[in-house]
């Protein structure tokens, strides 16, 4: 029932709070001491300038996280959560039960001990930089009250819609269904968590971060005492010198392998009447929710390595979410035998063919796919050889990698059409093959130049709601017979 009984958070969200400031803190800090080291030692007032900034910043995140844990309640009123936090400045976010799409938990290393969950509250539209809502630190119980309050509200919503009327002074009987008759469509493996680990690429993301943080402190790396310190370790030979970076690799390879497999660990999809659940994580625990009537868009990919295996990936396009989180583009299940990764889709769609015939792009398109990516590496690698000769005929070596990249993007580009949905295949690296149903194309465009009219072929183009960015599809250069029926499949009948 809907109630004006006003609700906390658990205390521990204070010490979150306290802790994501800590994060951003890290940075600045290590920085200043940095700063503050480099001023000498002289022991002057100037030397304790970082522990005292360090103290103070610490102080005033730990008081903020206290503030916003005391201030902050949220309570059940007139079909809409509403929520009030803030000293000084009092903010109020009233948000009807009726736009709520779905309620994602998340278990952290704080959570666990005391059954606590954090709820980010997720509407149709999205916020603008985050979630619509976020309850840092709840119990599980709270939560399963906002999911009852929020399906309470929704029934009621169908009821009054439906014009069942009732007096004007009696509230009308609320039932609230939980469902319970949960379907396991999906639990991993041992054996597929750890090909999942193993196949996962990681190791790029590592680099990239190690990139990032190198880049924070460029200007107090001592870059010519560690280039002389490299010329002297090549000096003792190039067994030593593989044999470290071998090891580099290695350490690097085994720690993405060991964060995949604590994200992925107990990988679970559960269907209910109304949605889907997936469930994750080992220290962090993850529990997401995808409301079938969001469903815009299913994508099966296959990296070269997996589809050597036949292994795929199944991703949903969901509608919603926020612009910091770019997409609600979600792995429906990360790692999954092709064949039975067609009787689980099999299973939730049956009305779709999921192992269409598709119309291929023509052969005389073939060179709208190499040319250009050839043309520019070699003029690249011209220049290149010039001025870096004769390591830069090195370059050369991507041409042909890059060629047999682009015939095999245009043998994987085809389309299927039905009545109600169409079937895309397209391949950069990894091979998607994506099902769009007509009604849910936000926009469907075709695109021909000079050069594809003359040779009869044309590229297509469509985008689907997915996250506050959207979701887009191409196909390059295909017939243009195919392309111009695409198109009148399309538009609307009159």
């Amino acid at each position: 029932m809907m109630s004006e009984t006003r609700y906390k958070l658990h205390p521990v969200s204070a010490v979150i709070s306290f802790v994501k400031g800590l994060k951003d803190l890290i940075f600045p800090i290590v920085i200043l001491f940095f700063v503050g080291g480099s001023g000498g030692s002289d022991g002057g007032f100037f030397s304790y300038l970082p522990y005292i900034f360090t103290g103070l910043a610490l102080l005033l995140y730990l008081v903020s996280g206290l503030i916003k844990w005391w201030k902050f309640v949220y309570w059940f009123e007139d079909g809409e959560l509403r929520i009030e936090y803030g000293l000084f400045v009092k903010k109020k976010r009233y948000i009807p039960f009726e736009r709520i799409q779905s309620l994602d938990y998340t278990e952290s290393i704080f959570h666990r001990p005391f059954g606590l969950v954090k709820v980010k509250v997720e509407t149709a539209g999205g916020g603008i930089g985050e979630a619509e809502a976020e309850l840092t630190a709840i119990r599980l119980e709270a939560a399963e009250q906002i999911k009852q309050e929020m399906l309470a509200a929704k029934r009621q919503t169908v009821t009054v819609s439906g014009e069942e009327m009732v007096p004007e002074n009696e509230s009308p009987p609320i039932q609230v269904k939980v469902p319970t008759d949960t379907q396991v469509l999906y639990k991993m493996t041992t054996k597929d968590l750890w090909v999942l680990a193993i196949t996962s690429g990681g190791i790029g993301l590592i680099f990239s971060g190690a990139a990032f943080i190198l880049s924070q402190f460029s200007e107090f790396i001592p870059y010519e005492a560690i280039y002389d310190e490299v010329v002297q370790f090549l000096r003792f030979g190039v067994m030593i010198v593989a044999a470290v970076a071998f090891a580099v690799l290695l350490i690097t390879f085994l720690i993405s392998v060991g964060l995949t497999y604590l994200q992925n660990y107990g990988y679970t999809v559960t269907r209910d009447e109304r949605d889907i659940l997936i469930q994750r994580g080992l220290l962090e625990k993850k529990r997401t929710t995808i409301p079938m009537k969001r469903i815009q868009g299913i994508q099966l990919v296959e990296n070269p390595l997996r589809q050597l295996f036949g292994y795929v990936t199944i991703v949903i396009d969901s509608a919603g979410g926020s612009v910091k989180e770019k997409s609600e583009t979600v792995k429906l299940v990360p790692l999954l035998k092709k064949e039975k990764a067609v009787e689980l889709l099999t299973e939730l769609f049956p009305e779709w063919e999921w192992n269409p015939e598709f119309v291929r792009a023509p052969k005389r398109s073939k060179k709208f796919y190499y040319r250009i990516n050839t043309t520019s590496l070699l003029v690249v690698g011209a220049v290149l050889s010039y001025f870096f000769y004769p390591y830069g005929l090195l370059f050369f070596l991507l041409v042909p990698l890059s060629f047999a990249l682009d015939l095999w993007s245009h043998r994987s580009t085809g389309i299927a059409v039905y009545p109600s949905y169409a079937v895309m295949q397209y391949r950069f690296i990894s091979r998607k093959t994506v099902w769009l149903e007509k009604k849910r194309i936000q926009a469907q465009v075709q695109t021909q130049t000079f050069f594809e009219k003359r040779a009869d072929v044309a590229s297509l183009h469509a985008t689907i709601k997915s996250g506050a960015l959207g979701s887009h599809h191409s196909l390059k250069a295909m017939g243009a017979t195919v392309v111009n029926e695409t198109m009148q499949w399309f538009l609307p009948k009159r």
